[in-house]
């Protein structure tokens, strides 16, 4: 682990002007807030932030950034708050340590739910400020060198396929080579063990049978240079495992039959220089037909630049060769942190990268995980054409992309209006496959609209997302407006019409949150017409279970009396099966059973009440309600046809009062039990023609 003054040496080495307090206080405070902390390893926690630091420090990132490696599992990991960080720190490292702890606190219940998160909350941190983008990465690469200490084989498996699948694509995108081949073999080793220790052992064969062939060619290289007066450093190595093993899975080949899995590299002074080394290798050496790529010209969208080729060797051995400058070689290794390293009188660059606001885009459409990291993968993997607009605006596309992923690529809106494309001034269909270099013009008009056949031929990321979420917002009104009209049918055919609040209520009822959404349930299917009409008008659906209530034939059954002694349900508050009783004692020595939220027991001292209980199989009673209802010819049928469907019976009704708009009527009815009164209550103030309904 390194030391404090360690550290500072290393950052003051290539940054004098560095804010040392600031590295220092860093160090100090994240030492003491991990204290005794341990990792998986038996290591002190605390030294997994400072090699984070340490790998930052090799590529000459600013103090900021370097301090906010030390800090950035703080604030996730002890008792530090954000306030502390930003108070000690200043506000740039803390909104840092911010975006890189926001990863972390994700609780989704699936894998892809969880991935999903994770990529979606560090896509946002890191359009915000790509640093946070490079902290992570330096992060994860840490945790990937440490994998081998975690004692749960799914656990490092998870850990391996969430690199592999975002953080090693991610450093490939902002062009860090080397984190990214040092990621995909570290995760392929754990994903694939068996092919890993394969092609590992069998490499190490290749290279005990043909001794210092590396070593030779390099040479033979370096040496036809110089004789041509130009001064290159030339290297060679062996290819990556995971890199040798994918070639092997997509030409389905075994490694025997792969010929280029040596590559070189000629580092020169001068961009001139490059295409003059190309054209004297070329010379020497027959190129293999299609492997030229000219990277200097039309750089990669993560803005790598470099010449690559692959000649044929002697013995009939293929070769790769890449030139490029030194400046072409320092963003090549390091890419986009290359802008952030230290350099005197810089200009620091924007810190959001167009590609990174595309998925963000992709991000905002995604409508489930898995579609999310569909898209972002397509967005993040794929080799890469350039197409030009009219104007000579240059867009990389990936490789088989057609004119409806340029229109998107240009501008969402000139995608959803695409009907046609011009291809180098011919016209084409829209699912035509563009090549490299292709200039395309889109024609356009304002009355189409996406198509869902376009996902058909449609295959970047970002055209896909914006395809499907209008599809999915058509498809979504289309099924309410079927909803709707289903719902108005169902309506039509309840008992009686209801009331303007009806539908209000079924909402509450059903738990749904807004009448669109209950629209949609039932069209889809997801909601059954009994039960929308149920919730509705509580009781408009006959249950077949529910039989009439039988004539009685023996005294309701009550608890806590002594038996033989007399009872009468009280008339003040008409107590029914399910309400809370209490009884109390008449002069004559009967019980009076109320209802113990009646009124007439408040004034009557609670000594003197005996607590009732329903006998188990207590049903019907005579329940009083209050119904105010529109003054309108044919509202006491709907309360009668109401109460009816209820199954319930009507023992009395009597006017209370009239006018000009409503009138109230007293109702006694049979019931049940307080259940099915509740149920009738409901069921009448569904009714369009009841202004109310209450229990007296």
């Amino acid at each position: 682990m390194l030391r404090q003054y360690e550290l500072v040496e290393r950052v003051k080495a290539y940054d004098p002007d560095a804010n040392e307090a600031l590295l220092n206080r860093a160090y100090v405070f994240s030492m003491h807030a991990h204290g005794s902390q341990k990792r998986a390893s038996g290591d002190p926690y605390f030294s997994h932030p400072i090699e984070v630091a340490g790998i930052l420090t090799d590529l000459h990132l600013d103090d900021e950034t370097i301090a906010t490696a030390i800090l950035h599992d703080t604030v996730e990991d002890t008792v530090a708050t954000h306030e502390e960080i930003r108070a000690k720190f200043g506000v740039n490292v803390a909104r840092l340590v911010e975006g890189v702890t926001k990863l972390s606190k994700i609780e989704a219940q699936t894998e892809n739910e969880r991935a999903a998160e994770n990529l979606r909350k560090f896509l946002l941190a890191m359009s915000d400020d790509i640093r946070v983008l490079l902290v992570k990465l330096a992060d994860r690469l840490h945790n990937m060198r440490t994998l081998h200490h975690i004692s749960k084989p799914e656990k490092r498996k998870r850990i391996a396929r969430e690199t592999m699948d975002i953080y090693a694509p991610l450093a490939e995108r902002i062009g860090m080579y080397e984190f990214m081949n040092e990621m995909q073999t570290l995760a392929f080793r754990e994903i694939e063990p068996e092919a890993y220790e394969s092609i590992t052992r069998r490499l190490e064969q290749l290279e005990e049978g043909g001794g210092d062939r590396v070593a030779k060619i390099g040479g033979d290289l370096k040496a036809m240079l110089d004789r041509h007066g130009i001064a290159a450093d030339v290297s060679g190595r062996r290819k990556h495992p995971y890199s040798i093993w994918r070639k092997m899975s997509e030409r389905h080949v075994s490694l025997e039959q792969l010929s280029d899995i040596v590559a070189f590299r000629a580092i020169v002074d001068s961009e001139e220089e490059c295409y003059r080394a190309l054209g004297i290798i070329h010379r020497r050496w027959p190129m293999v037909p299609g492997r030229f790529k000219d990277y200097i010209s039309t750089p990669k969208r993560n803005g790598y630049r470099s010449l690559h080729t692959a000649v044929i060797h002697a013995e009939n051995m293929r070769i790769e060769v890449q030139i490029r400058t030194r400046e072409m070689h320092a963003q090549a290794e390091f890419g986009l942190a290359a802008h952030w390293a230290y350099k005197q009188d810089a200009v620091r660059p924007d810190t959001q990268v167009r590609w990174i606001r595309d998925l963000v885009e992709i991000l905002d459409n995604a409508e489930s995980p898995e579609e999310l990291l569909e898209h972002t993968r397509m967005a993040m993997y794929a080799d890469r054409i350039f197409a030009f607009t009219p104007k000579g605006e240059l867009h990389q596309l990936p490789k088989g992309a057609t004119p409806i992923d340029f229109a998107y690529a240009v501008h969402t809106d000139l995608g959803d209006q695409a009907v046609g494309a011009k291809v180098n001034g011919g016209v084409v269909p829209l699912r035509t496959e563009l090549k490299n270099g292709d200039q395309v013009q889109i024609l356009r008009s304002k009355a189409q609209r996406p198509q869902a056949n376009w996902l058909n031929f449609a295959i970047t990321g970002k055209a896909r997302a914006a395809i499907r979420r209008y599809i999915r917002h058509r498809e979504r009104e289309e099924t309410v407006a079927l909803g709707t009209k289903l719902y108005h049918e169902l309506v039509a055919r309840l008992p009686v019409p209801a009331g303007s609040d009806a539908l209000g209520e079924a909402l509450k009822r059903l738990k749904i949150a807004d009448e669109a959404t209950l629209f949609e349930g039932l069209a889809r299917g997801k909601l059954t017409e009994e039960a929308v009409m149920e919730a509705v008008m509580p009781g408009a659906v006959a249950d077949p279970k529910i039989e009439p209530i039988p004539a009685q034939r023996a005294p309701i059954e009550i608890k806590g009396l002594t038996a033989g002694v007399g009872y009468d349900l009280a008339a003040c508050c008409h107590p029914v099966p399910g309400d809370r009783i209490i009884g109390v004692r008449s002069d004559d020595g009967r019980f009076e059973v109320h209802d113990i939220a009646c009124r007439t027991v408040d004034a009557i001292d609670p000594h003197h009440w005996i607590d009732l209980t329903w006998g188990d199989n207590a049903e019907g009673a005579t329940a009083r309600i209050a119904v105010t209802l529109k003054n309108e010819p044919g509202a006491l049928g709907v309360i009668a046809t109401v109460i009816g469907g209820h199954r319930a019976n009507i023992l009395g009704l009597r006017l209370d009062n009239r006018d000009t708009t409503f009138h109230t009527n007293t109702i006694d009815v049979e019931v049940r039990d307080a259940a099915h009164l509740m149920k009738l209550l409901a069921g009448l103030r569904a009714a369009d023609a009841v202004n109310a309904a209450e229990r007296v």
